[in-house]
């Protein structure tokens, strides 16, 4: 069996092949501007978000293909034996089992869907206003439960009846239903992002919150499995498993994760007088006994996997991880892991995430790693990465990769299989927003956005001489620093109103800001564009700023004077921005815009891209040669002549 990284590598370049010549350096010389050059899919994956057993088929979603599928696993034949296409919605988070049916509940859109498994047919039944459906459950007499976000909110749909009914939000105010489940009588609701764990009486609709004091501090309840008896669920952000008794909520027990540096429990099973759940950051898969209380660490199936769910199936454990399962033996300890895309399991293009080119690759950032481009060959492979790179900036010989979630950096050398962790921020933070390098100092400098419900973006300052790195929270009050560039020393950021996804933002206007990197202090903070919620780029010469605004605007930041000089409506949502001499570039979803600096006049430079990027936030990355950019049309990557 190929090992899971080297399956990786070769399904992504399996899938990406694609008709392109070589970008040969000949080539791109003789390039006009403007001139599109497609390289192929952009970033070819199959992550999954959830799992269900009906009989001895395991029936896995996807998240983040066009469209999206449901594979059927079989047992027996040890293949993926079917694909059932979902054909709206981002991705798949929500599956249950029906009897024979099974239900597909998407996000962005919000739809459900039955999948007849003895037919094949595949059928919309609902649609909901919210944002997400992050989780899904059957009682036991087939009614489905659906947890959302945006607002946080319980769904109830009867499959005899086809209707839904809006059950309301169990905690007024929380904006995500994180977990679910239902028995005879009550629906039980993992909340964030702060954590409440509400059990709703089905037929009267009242509710009541059982979560004990003294875990009332904690963010999500995350995770959720009940049995006759018990409730378990995974709390984060401090990695415990919350028991407690159904008919004596106040006979509980709270468990932690004993790996180093665990943060949450991502997944939960009560079964067979146990409960199994998984750690994250680690991968580690646990188990907790309820008659003694004792916890054993059973292994780590793939190191820093994400498990997203638990399944029991005839005296086995199964946990659905990325592209994968893991198949855990009771009686015997031991632990197989099943690459579900070498048995069949589709891969697609996905929403990229990032885009990053070095002079003679792209990376291209994604769920679960980046795909690789050789602008010489053509080939394509994949660096696999436990979480999602948001940003990348290559010093010399290396790539740095600021990876979702941990807020962690990693470092690749071209033609390595793998990349190396360096750091997590911790402070709360989980995603990057930006990196960038200072010459002077050696330093990398890393902006993050905290965790859904947490105030405070941060700055982490890593190294590249020794290795050392140090993070600074708040940096901006209140805010988070979304894009940064470096000059002599100082670090210029760039920030937006959003702190921590879920929480509204309580400060009105986005600011610039100077840090000085080798004092590490704040200089100086200004807000240039009243009302601005986010500044999305930022650029920079030795005397001014360049920063585009989520709404497209442009602005000049005169550094010596302390106040923008111009402003010019470029588009109508704004994105990254490059300066290559005196022109800027730009991109929304649709269009990459050069901006003459001199003449203060922008032009569109290609058209009609309709980039379809992860969560409608554009990118775009300059080649170190000021020859060329790149973004995506549609889920392909394309090289841009300037």
């Amino acid at each position: 069996m190929l090992p899971r990284r080297r399956f990786l590598q070769v399904a992504a370049a399996t899938s990406a092949a694609v008709a392109v010549s070589p970008l040969a350096s000949s080539t791109a010389a003789r390039a006009a501007t403007g001139e599109i050059t497609d390289l192929g899919p952009a970033s070819v994956a199959s992550p999954l978000g959830n799992g269900v057993f009906v009989g001895d088929v395991l029936y896995v979603g996807s998240r983040g293909l066009s469209p999206n599928v449901v594979g059927a696993y079989d047992l027996a034949s040890d293949e993926i034996v079917a694909h059932y296409e979902i054909p709206t919605g981002i991705g798949i988070w929500a599956m249950c089992a029906s009897g024979t049916d099974v239900y597909v509940a998407t996000h962005v859109r919000s739809d459900l869907y039955r999948i007849d498994t003895l037919t094949g047919r595949v059928t919309k039944v609902g649609e909901y206003p919210d944002h997400y459906i992050w989780t899904m459950a059957a009682a036991p007499d087939g009614t489905i439960y659906m947890g959302c976000s945006e607002p946080g909110r319980v769904w109830e749909y009867d499959p005899a009846t086809g209707t839904s009914r809006d059950l309301g939000q169990p905690v007024p105010g929380e904006a995500y239903v994180r977990s679910i489940e239902a028995d005879d009588r009550y629906v039980y609701c993992g909340i964030g992002t702060h954590a409440h764990l509400v059990a709703i009486d089905r037929a009267t609709g009242e509710s009541r919150d059982l979560l004990p004091a003294e875990v009332a501090s904690r963010d999500w309840v995350a995770s959720m499995s009940i049995s006759d008896t018990h409730v378990a669920g995974g709390l984060n952000s401090l990695a415990e498993l919350l028991v407690l008794r159904k008919d004596d909520p106040a006979d509980h027990h709270v468990v932690k994760a004993t790996a180093p540096g665990e943060k949450y429990t991502v997944a939960v099973l009560i079964h067979d007088g146990s409960v199994y759940f998984a750690g994250r950051p680690t991968g580690t898969f646990y188990r907790y006994h309820l008659d003694t209380g004792v916890l054993d660490v059973l292994g780590v199936p793939y190191f820093e996997a994400a498990t997203y769910r638990i399944l029991a199936h005839k005296g086995k454990i199964y946990g659905v991880q990325d592209s994968a399962v893991f198949v855990y033996d009771p009686q015997t300890g031991d632990i197989e892991y099943r690459s579900l895309v070498q048995r069949g399991l589709r891969a697609a293009p996905e929403q990229p995430m990032s885009v990053h080119g070095d002079g003679r690759r792209v990376y291209v950032g994604g769920k679960g790693g980046a795909d690789i481009h050789d602008l010489a060959t053509g080939a394509v492979t994949r660096l696999g990465v436990p979480g999602e790179p948001k940003t990348l900036v290559t010093v010399r010989d290396l790539t740095y990769l600021g990876v979702y979630t941990q807020a962690a950096l990693y470092a690749h050398r071209a033609g390595e299989p793998e990349a190396t962790l360096l750091l997590r921020a911790g402070n709360q933070q989980d995603r990057p927003r930006d990196l960038a390098y200072d010459e002077k100092t050696k330093l990398i400098v890393m902006p993050t956005q905290p965790e859904p419900g947490h105030e405070n973006g941060a700055l982490t300052l890593y190294s590249v001489e020794d290795g050392t790195h140090v993070t600074f929270r708040p940096i901006v009050e209140r805010q988070t620093v979304y894009a940064v560039t470096t000059r002599r020393g100082v670090a210029y950021l760039a920030t937006q109103t959003q702190e921590g996804l879920g929480l509204p933002p309580v400060t009105t206007t986005a600011r610039l800001a100077a840090f000085d990197l080798t004092s590490r202090r704040l200089l100086w903070q200004a807000e240039p564009v009243p009302g601005a919620s986010g500044i999305t780029g930022l650029a920079g010469t030795p005397h001014a700023l360049y920063g585009i605004t989520r709404s497209g605007l442009l602005f000049e930041y005169d550094l010596d004077r302390k106040a923008v000089t111009r402003t010019l409506q470029v588009s109508a949502r704004g994105g990254d921005l490059v300066l290559a001499g005196r022109t800027a570039y730009t991109g929304d979803l649709d269009a990459v815009y050069a901006i003459d600096l001199v003449r203060w006049r922008a032009s569109a430079l290609a058209t009609g891209l309709a980039g379809d990027w992860f969560g409608g936030e554009p990118k775009l990355a300059l080649d170190p040669s000021h020859d060329a950019l790149y973004s995506i049309r549609g889920r392909n990557l394309i090289r841009i002549a300037i």
